[in-house]
C-alpha cells in the first residue's frame, strides 16, 4: 500500500466534482425556501386594486364590495341627504375629519369624498370591528330621534352620520375610514389607487 502512486489529476477531478454537486444541492434547496417567502397569487390579489361598477347604484342606496378582505361601503346619495349633514356638526365626534389617518386629503370635506353625491368607506365600527347596518331613511328611530340618515352598529350602538362621520357619546372612536380611491370614469371607481397615483 505504501509505494501506491497518489494520482493527484484525479483526487483534484473529484473534490472539484463533490463541491459542485454539493453547491448545487444547496441552491436547489435553498430557492423553493426563498420563494416561499414571497407572497402568493391569493394574497397578492387580496392586495390589488378593485374596480367597481357603480351605474346601477340607485340614489340613496348602499352596495358592498370586497377590497382587501375588507367591506367597503359605496353609497349614492341623494341631495337631500347631503343637505342634512350641514346640521349635524355639534352632535359629532371629528365633524371636520381632522384625523389624517382616517381619510386622503382629498376627502377632508365635509362629505368626505371626491364626489359629493358618492361616499366610499371602509364598512367596519371603529369600535371593535362589526359592520355597521346602513339605515338612510330620514326619519326618528329606536336609537336616535332626530335620525338623519347613516349607519348604525347594532352590537353596541355606535352611529355614523352619511359621511361615516361617528357621533359623540358612542362606543366608536373614530369616523369610519375612507379608503384610497378615484373614478376612472362617471360609472367606475377604482378602490385602492388615489387619483394622483393613477394618471
Amino acid at each position: 500500500m505504501a509505494n501506491e502512486v497518489v494520482d493527484h489529476g484525479r483526487r483534484r477531478f473529484l473534490t472539484v466534482t463533490t463541491a459542485v454537486v454539493g453547491g448545487a444541492g444547496v441552491v436547489a434547496a435553498v430557492v423553493p425556501f426563498i420563494k416561499s417567502w414571497e407572497p402568493s397569487a391569493r394574497a397578492k390579489a387580496a392586495g390589488a386594486p378593485v374596480t367597481v361598477d357603480i351605474s346601477a347604484i340607485e340614489a340613496g342606496q348602499k352596495v358592498t364590495f370586497a377590497w382587501r378582505s375588507l367591506p367597503v361601503f359605496v353609497v349614492n346619495r341623494t341631495k337631500d341627504q347631503l343637505a342634512q349633514l350641514k346640521g349635524l356638526e355639534p352632535r359629532l365626534l371629528d365633524p371636520m375629519s381632522s384625523d389624517s389617518a382616517q381619510q386622503p386629503k382629498y376627502a377632508t370635506n365635509e362629505t368626505r369624498s371626491i364626489k359629493p353625491e358618492w361616499l366610499v368607506v371602509i364598512g367596519l365600527c371603529t369600535h371593535l370591528g362589526c359592520v355597521p347596518d346602513f339605515v338612510p331613511d330620514i326619519k326618528p328611530e329606536p336609537f336616535d330621534a332626530n335620525w338623519k340618515g347613516g349607519f348604525y352598529c347594532p352590537c353596541h350602538k355606535s352611529r355614523y352620520d352619511l359621511s361615516g362621520r361617528v357621533f359623540s357619546g358612542v362606543p366608536a372612536p373614530k369616523n369610519l375610514p375612507v379608503p384610497p380611491y378615484h373614478f376612472i370614469d362617471d360609472t367606475h371607481i377604482q378602490i385602492g389607487v388615489d387619483p394622483k397615483e393613477a394618471g
